[in-house]
């Protein structure tokens, strides 16, 4: 099974992850905005549902795929360490953007609906689908037991966090905005931290063997 360090490791990526506000996060500040508190956490919850989706097909396909093919392993790390190392030179080169900024505009949605909206926002997404295929394996270990529980521990603890973390956005959106405003070193420096930390995971991701 996974070791604490593995964890600690996944879950320090996945919270500077967090920390890059995306499409998900949008979608949860607008129907916060637009529909309400219940309206924004059943959208979180939805995306976390969309993640779980996306944790199933990676456990099934890539654990029979990295057990079978030291061919497939090499092509999974690369890809994978490339993908990592992009996100670290995006977060560098990009302007920080708030994310208890002004939302795009959504027509107001019923809060169940807003949940089933988002599962397939999350499931048709490609760049979830690339991260979850490039990302999940670098932290399976074969030689530490079954690859396919290995996969879905990582996946469930990221769907969890996901849910934790859109519920906390939409219970703190007005606190947290005027909290993040008077932390302007944070706001100055917080994508080049995050880009350094992907950097050198995909530079990790590319040294190991399998």
């Amino acid at each position: 099974m996974l070791d604490l360090s593995t964890l600690g490791t996944f879950v320090a990526v996945v919270l500077g992850l967090f920390l890059i506000p995306g499409p998900a996060v949008l979608l949860v500040l607008t129907r916060t905005v637009h529909g309400g508190r219940k309206a924004g956490i059943l959208t979180g919850l939805g995306i976390a549902v969309g993640d779980f989706i996306h944790t199933l097909g990676a456990s099934v396909g890539l654990s029979a795929l990295l057990m079978t093919s030291a061919l497939a392993f090499n092509a999974v790390k690369f890809v994978g360490a490339g993908y990592l190392i992009y996100l670290g030179v995006r977060a560098l080169r990009e302007k920080q953007a708030s994310a208890t900024g002004p939302a795009p505009a959504l027509p107001p949605v019923s809060a169940s609906k807003a949940f089933f909206q988002a599962i397939p926002a999350e499931v048709l997404n490609p760049k979830t689908a690339l991260f979850f295929l490039a990302f999940l394996p670098q932290f399976v270990h074969p030689e530490h037991g079954s690859t396919f529980l290995q996969f879905a521990t990582l996946g469930l603890i990221f769907v969890a966090m996901s849910a934790l973390y859109t519920t906390l956005i939409v219970l703190t959106i007005r606190p947290l905005g005027k909290f993040v405003k008077r932390l302007t070193w944070l706001t100055r420096w917080q994508n080049k931290l995050i880009g350094v930390l992907f950097i050198s995971l995909g530079l990790r991701v590319a040294t190991q063997t399998r």
